[in-house]
């Protein structure tokens, strides 16, 4: 039995727009017929997001589907990675089972840095044996982003291991290089990688670009670079993607990559190089079994209102219509994931830091980007100990060892404006210990310690008040559907915000400020680090400069 499509069909081949039939048979495009008639909607192939931690939804793979597919999105390819940091294949495994429980076609990567570095306490380690028996898998689509460019440079044999056996399996190779460039850019491109979210500015993004990498815009809850980086669309069609690498349930729910193409509409980009972004690059790039509406397809497709906001009103996948203005038409059940933490509650005690004198490194947040700075402050002493300067906006920030009991990590950041309270939670990239920022120390461990005893979320403490958002599946996400989980993440970003923060998205901001491989200093449960000497470093200096 056949079903009949009509409205004006976007050929993003041919570069033209005409009225036309499309007819689905067994899941797939069996026949486009041209015809005559002022058609009110527009039929795209649905879009593609070519970069995506599932996990920074806070929801499952099948609570973000439901989120997705109403935005027009009818596949994504996805790095594990959060998930398997915490519990190894285990997690890989369970990610891929609740993709498959529903309709949204989930382009899994085996994870190439469990751990991202070794540096900290991680859940797992995934190493070049354990990649090779992933890559083999038919489930899995790529060799996920390769963030320890160091060991690409200087020839780490483990690293190096890892993209050579992708290579002999025929399966494409993601980067991560924030500033790369010159030699260096060439032995990591000559490595075999192709693909790179983290570019700073328009520069290093052409030099790459020109290098035969391809590009992928990111525009995320925490990370945002579609206004700088735009502009590469028109100029480099074929070497260009859209991805959100981080995405919160908030955010999802307002728009996904749909919202990026109205956005390119508005400045003046070519509607069609637009589309193929979101399309035809990402699907070839991966070679991705999505239909990209022509005959024999598998018929993945979306209808919008118009070209210009690209408001979606129904999406289909395979053929099925699963997504009609407003209403999923489909039903999931949630697949079960066990895991507990392994440290226990902290004490007061355990978040003090006795003065040594001179004055401290502090990290520079800043908002809606990865990176962060290093300051060299004086720092505010009561007693004997050092503690957190909300007029001077510097709060303490602390992280917790989830993976077993030990003395908390602690240091001091600006950039969060905290007038009183905490916040802590358990997403915290990339190996996900716990990690909270706050002015006050009783908030602090209130926060820290409800985190543990929900075994994993997020929460907000002021005093007495203490509002929480529980993430069950391995302390990253929750079972909830995603709108009742986008209501309470709102609640806790909207308390943190009463609470002074001057964020956009602070929880968001705080999860990555233990990341260790994104410039310039941050923390992890060993201490501070600093990224540009690839070390721990110190709190205490007597020297001005960072």
């Amino acid at each position: 039995m056949s079903n009949l499509i009509c409205g004006n069909l976007v050929d993003v081949f041919s570069r033209r727009i005409f009225p036309a039939e499309v007819e689905i048979r067994d899941e797939r495009i069996r026949r486009i017929t041209k015809i005559r008639g002022n058609m009110k909607s527009f039929i795209l192939p649905g879009l593609i997001d070519s970069h995506i931690h599932i996990e920074s939804s806070m929801l499952s793979p099948a609570g973000f589907s439901a989120l997705a597919v109403r935005h027009g999105t009818v596949a994504v390819v996805s790095d594990p990675h959060e998930i398997a940091n915490v519990a190894g294949v285990k997690g890989i495994n369970y990610m891929i089972r609740s993709g498959d429980s529903v309709p949204l076609k989930f382009y899994f990567g085996a994870p190439s840095c469990v751990p991202a570095t070794d540096i900290e306490e991680s859940g797992a380690v995934l190493d070049s044996k354990q990649i090779a028996e992933l890559l083999k898998r038919d489930d899995l689509y790529f060799l996920s982003e390769i963030m320890n460019f160091p060991g690409v440079i200087n020839s780490s044999k483990s690293v190096l291991d890892k993209i050579k056996i992708a290579h002999k399996l025929g399966k494409p190779v993601d980067g991560h290089a924030p500033g790369l460039r010159g030699h260096d850019l060439d032995k990591y491109i000559n490595a075999g990688i192709t693909t790179d979210h983290e570019c700073i500015n328009l520069d290093e993004a052409e030099e790459k670009i020109s290098k035969g990498m391809k590009i992928q815009i990111r525009e995320g809850s925490a990370a945002k670079g579609f206004d700088l980086f735009y502009k590469l669309i028109d100029k480099y069609p074929d070497f260009v993607m859209l991805c959100s690498d981080d995405k919160h349930p908030d955010d999802l729910i307002k728009g996904y990559i749909n919202e990026l193409l109205a956005r390119g509409v508005r400045n003046n980009i070519d509607v069609f190089n637009l589309i193929r972004a979101a399309t035809v690059n990402p699907a070839f790039h991966y070679k991705l079994p999505v239909g990209l509406l022509r005959e024999g397809d598998p018929a993945d497709m979306i209808v919008v209102d118009n070209i210009e906001d690209f408001r979606v009103k129904e999406t289909y996948i395979n053929g099925n219509k699963i997504y009609d203005e407003g209403k999923i038409l489909y039903k999931s059940k949630p697949v079960k994931f066990n895991y507990r933490f392994q440290t226990k509650i902290i004490q007061n005690t355990d978040v003090k830091i006795s003065n040594e004198g001179g004055k401290i490194r502090v990290i520079e947040a800043n908002d809606g980007q990865l990176f962060t700075g290093s300051l060299i402050v004086k720092p505010k002493v009561e007693g004997r100990t050092v503690v957190a300067d909300p007029a001077r906006d510097i709060c303490k920030i602390v992280v917790v060892n989830k993976y077993k009991t030990s003395k908390p990590s602690i240091g001091f950041i600006t950039g969060f404006g905290l007038k009183k309270g905490a916040i802590a939670g358990s997403v915290a990239h990339d190996n996900h210990n716990i990690i909270a920022v706050g002015v006050d120390d009783d908030d602090l461990v209130k926060s820290i310690n409800k985190v543990i005893e929900m075994q994993g979320g997020l929460a907000v403490t002021s005093g007495k008040i203490t509002k929480k958002l529980q993430l069950e599946i391995a302390g990253l996400m929750s079972n909830m559907d995603g709108e009742e989980v986008a209501l309470r993440y709102l609640e806790l970003d909207n308390y943190a915000k009463n609470l002074g923060s001057s964020l956009s998205a602070p929880f968001m901001t705080l999860s990555f400020m233990s990341l260790l491989v994104i410039p310039e200093l941050k923390i992890c449960n060993n201490g501070l680090f600093d990224v540009n000497q690839f070390k721990i470093t110190s709190l205490f200096t007597d020297s001005d400069f960072a």
